[in-house]
């Protein structure tokens, strides 16, 4: 049996499975082996297998080996293995060490690195798996490398014609599941004459 997988934030009593043997008999169903930290209990009449408590993600996945045994004659009995995994939720979004950043730019430079931007997520996984991207780029005069974080001009900026502050809006995005989360920062870029 692999049931579907279960989240994290599974309650205890949570349906899981429901074995079945074809036996003319009554059969007994029980946990025999491979559940050491008793997450799971089986109903010993119909076979369904639910949660005990609340599911630590780092302790899966696990297999373990559910017998059903013939009511009268212990000596007759069937095993099979059962594995259950569990999701991680992507419970953090992306976190900058500052809303805030503050970088010059020399006027008359040819596109260049301006700065690094790196946050932190405390999922991990794909759910701590980071992209970088700009909301405003001021009509792609900025871009950034979505791997690195490196924010970088497009552009050359001139001190007298053009304003000589921009405030790009850069975020991180994680790859979570079931929906991703992002993490935001504010960039002011001086251009200095």
């Amino acid at each position: 049996y692999h049931p579907a997988p279960l989240s994290e934030k599974a309650l205890p009593d949570t349906f899981v499975v429901q074995t079945s043997v074809l036996y003319s008999a009554p059969v007994s169903y029980t946990i025999v082996s491979g559940d050491d930290k008793g997450y799971f209990m089986i109903h010993s009449s119909t076979g369904v297998i639910r949660t005990t408590k609340n599911l630590t993600v780092e302790d899966f996945p696990v297999t373990f080996s559910v017998r059903a045994t013939d009511s009268i004659d212990a000596a007759i009995f069937n095993e099979a293995p059962v594995k259950v995994e569990v999701i991680d939720e992507n419970d953090f979004p992306p976190v900058f060490p500052s809303s805030l950043l503050e970088a010059t730019l020399a006027e008359n430079l040819p596109a260049t690195q301006i700065v690094q931007l790196k946050a932190h997520d405390n999922d991990t996984g794909r759910n701590g798996f980071l992209t970088y991207g700009i909301l405003n780029g001021h009509g792609l005069k900025f871009r950034i490398n979505e791997t690195t974080g490196v924010l970088y001009s497009n552009t050359t900026f001139d001190y007298e014609e053009e304003p000589t502050e921009y405030q790009v809006v850069v975020y991180a995005e994680d790859d979570g599941i079931p929906e991703k989360k992002r993490g935001y920062c504010t960039v002011v870029i001086k251009i200095t004459d």
